[in-house]
């Protein structure tokens, strides 16, 4: 069983018909790109705000785990 979670780009695809993912394909992937740096930029400031050190590989760490299937 998988703890990964869906965002909220991949929630709205899969509530969408396929022809509006084949039809705006590049634009859904650029959605995506900026949901994934958000998260990351998100997680990263929520390290700084704890007084962590604020690392980035880490933050794609966290995304990976989380979100990719």
């Amino acid at each position: 069983m998988s703890n990964k979670q869906q965002t909220a780009v991949e929630w709205l695809m899969d509530r969408l018909p396929h022809s509006i993912e084949t039809q705006f394909s590049k634009q859904i992937e650029q959605a995506k790109e900026m949901e994934k740096e958000q998260i990351i930029d998100t997680f990263v400031e929520g390290m700084r705000c704890q007084n962590f050190d604020p690392n980035k590989g880490r933050a794609e760490i966290y995304y990976n785990e989380t979100f990719n299937k």
